[in-house]
């Protein structure tokens, strides 16, 4: 019945980036239809990385069979410096896909030929992350009102593990202590209800709270302008989206870092299609049950479009870098 298909569709987007009436901000309307996964691996010349694979997978959406793939992976290597950068992009909104693939084509040859590239890469990555940002904003022919994506990064520099975490894409290693496996997140998510980034939301007159929906689920917390529902972003950290920037979400980049160990066994780089239904832990779990990087990849991706067809009757886009570490 009508009403039926009502509450489902609202179902299935409980957990979108973006919430609207306004086709264009879930990016529901133009869009053409794009079949094709990206997939690379590649045996690893960094100290502590043996091998890794990666693989986008485009969602599915009931209700827009017409959507394309708004996620992006980098994997790059830069031999001046001895680096590995693995990157994901989490595209949201109408021009989320176009988002995403800006940051993938135009970040490695940037953050490669910054100045401070080789002896403070840190500082390298937030000076490109800002130039590109402002470039994009520029760019009339990409509506970034409703439109941005995620980013998160791992630079692997001999055994020294660097992370940059912009959105709810995250960073897990998986560290053997006393036989056993334990799965750390080396980012953290950038949630609107994290209270340091809630209070600075709040604090630039924004407002955060989530959907209630009739079944007596709520959806996540999501961060709304002041005076308005929209545009209900559900991170407090993104590229683009002018409209919730001007509500206190964030582009810069938060980092992490840590100096790799022969005790650390896997990387796994994903956006939130990944880790929405599935802990650290099983993730690392099925993750080392496989003999090679591109095996891992496609186990998880393959649970996680079950867990999502289970859990919301759609699939968010699933990008998952995996990085097997062998360090002496």
């Amino acid at each position: 019945s009508e009403g039926k298909s009502a509450e489902n569709l609202g179902r299935t987007r409980r957990r979108l980036s973006v919430v609207s009436d306004n086709k264009l901000v879930e990016g529901l309307s133009g869009l053409q239809t794009e079949d094709k996964e990206t997939i690379e691996q590649e045996d690893g010349n960094v100290t502590a990385v043996s091998a890794f694979a990666g693989v986008s997978k485009k969602g599915y959406a009931p209700y827009n069979p017409r959507k394309k793939n708004q996620d992006a992976l980098i994997m790059c290597e830069d031999d001046s410096t001895g680096s590995l950068l693995l990157c994901v992009f989490d595209g949201h909104g109408e021009a989320g896909d176009s988002v995403a693939q800006f940051f993938k084509r135009e970040f490695p040859t940037n953050l490669f030929a910054h100045d401070l590239w080789a002896e403070d890469p840190t500082q390298a990555i937030t000076d490109v992350i800002g130039a590109l940002e402002e470039r994009l904003l520029a760019d009339s022919s990409v509506d970034t009102e409703f439109s941005g994506t995620t980013a998160v990064m791992s630079v692997v520099r001999g055994n020294e593990l660097l992370v940059a975490n912009i959105g709810d894409s995250r960073i897990t290693v998986a560290t053997e202590e006393n036989g056993s496996i334990v799965a750390t997140a080396v980012s953290d998510d950038h949630k609107p209800d994290r209270p340091d980034e809630e209070a600075r939301i709040v604090a630039a007159g924004g407002r955060v709270f989530a959907v209630e929906y009739d079944d007596g689920v709520d959806g996540p917390p999501r961060v709304w302008l002041g005076h308005m529902d929209v545009p209900g972003l559900a991170m407090s950290r993104s590229l683009g989206d002018t409209v919730a920037h001007s509500a206190g979400v964030s582009s810069v980049p938060e980092f992490s870092s840590r100096t790799l160990t022969s005790a650390d066994k896997a990387l796994v780089v994903a956006s939130d299609g990944l880790w929405e239904f599935m802990t650290d832990a099983e993730v690392m779990d099925m993750c080392l049950t496989c003999d090679e990087p591109r095996r891992a990849v496609d186990t998880l991706i393959m649970e996680a479009n079950s867990r999502w067809m289970r859990e919301e009757q759609v699939i968010d886009d699933t990008t998952v870098i995996v990085a097997f570490l062998e360090v002496a």
